[in-house]
């Protein structure tokens, strides 16, 4: 099995070209793909196949390319905005997309990332919606904040010390309008004019560098903490620094707009005992 190790900002993921849908991708294997000393380490898998050839999942969307994203716990997810920066990299790079814009099917609709002159990708992460008021538990810590869906659930909360001061290591929501299937959490800080800092638990990850879609709701959280309502929103972008780097985030009523970097950092291959032994655990200890 072949493949390529990428990242948007230190969120890092494991890609996987299966173009016909071949691959038997687990949540077994995914998480031992995912895993920092046993398999390959990553927050994800991206899993690079046709969309004819993913039943049900790109159905109505007018794209070549499926982005089959995994958890680091192998649980699947809807969306990534770091991960489907790394994908449409890896199109491009392969000679599997032309560019400059892509259109990649996803579990929470089409996308369109366009590679820039500068090195960048914009991803167009379609509306976001507000879904209402909520809260979380975080090291004891009581957090209020924004339910918000940017085709996946977050929770955003506004606070008025460091984002690192807070423990987001095992948050727990207390309530949020919408997020019934688990969500992501993030805490932003405004530090300056349209810029944020943010950190995130992701829901099926951990803790992680960076998240493209929270970072998204991040931008929505503190537009809307300064009186900034859906369709008031200022097409000037917020900056928004992760632990992993800095984003740009534009909002729109329609339709926003995030910007950052994307990398691969390595390809290869898996030996195939590893991957026999990931299949059948039965083969663990043996040769």
């Amino acid at each position: 099995m072949r493949f390529a190790k990428g990242h948007g900002t230190g969120n890092d993921f494991v890609v996987l070209p299966d173009f016909d849908g071949e691959l038997d991708l687990t949540p077994e294997l995914a998480r031992a793909l995912c895993d920092r000393h046993f398999g390959i380490g990553a927050d994800g898998v991206l899993r690079v196949v046709r969309s004819d050839a993913v039943a049900g999942d790109a159905d109505g969307q007018a794209a070549e390319w499926f982005m089959d994203y995994y958890n680091a716990d192998g649980s699947l997810a809807e969306m990534c905005g770091n991960g489907i920066r790394v994908f449409v990299r890896y199109l491009i790079e392969e000679g599997l997309a032309a560019g400059p814009a892509v259109a990649v099917a996803t579990r929470a609709g089409l996308r369109t990332v366009r590679a820039e002159a500068d090195g960048q990708f914009t991803v167009d992460m379609g509306p976001v919606a507000v879904l209402g008021e909520g809260a979380a538990e975080a090291g004891g810590q009581l957090l209020v904040g924004l339910a918000i869906s940017v085709g996946n659930p977050h929770l955003a909360c506004v606070v008025d010390q460091p984002v690192e001061a807070v423990d987001l290591s095992c948050p727990r929501v207390l309530g949020s309008a919408g997020l019934a299937d688990g969500v992501n959490v993030e805490v932003v800080r405004v530090v300056g004019e349209r810029e944020i800092t943010m950190r995130v638990h992701e829901r099926g990850s951990g803790l992680t560098l960076s998240c493209g879609t929270g970072a998204v709701a991040a931008a929505v959280a503190a537009a809307w903490s300064a009186g900034e309502r859906p369709g008031e929103w200022l097409a000037r972008p917020w900056a928004v620094q992760v632990p992993g780097g800095r984003l740009a985030v534009a909002l729109g009523a329609t339709a926003s707009l995030l910007s950052g970097p994307a990398e691969i950092v390595a390809r290869g291959r898996i030996e195939d005992g590893w991957l026999a032994r990931q299949r059948d655990p039965a083969e663990v200890g043996s040769g």
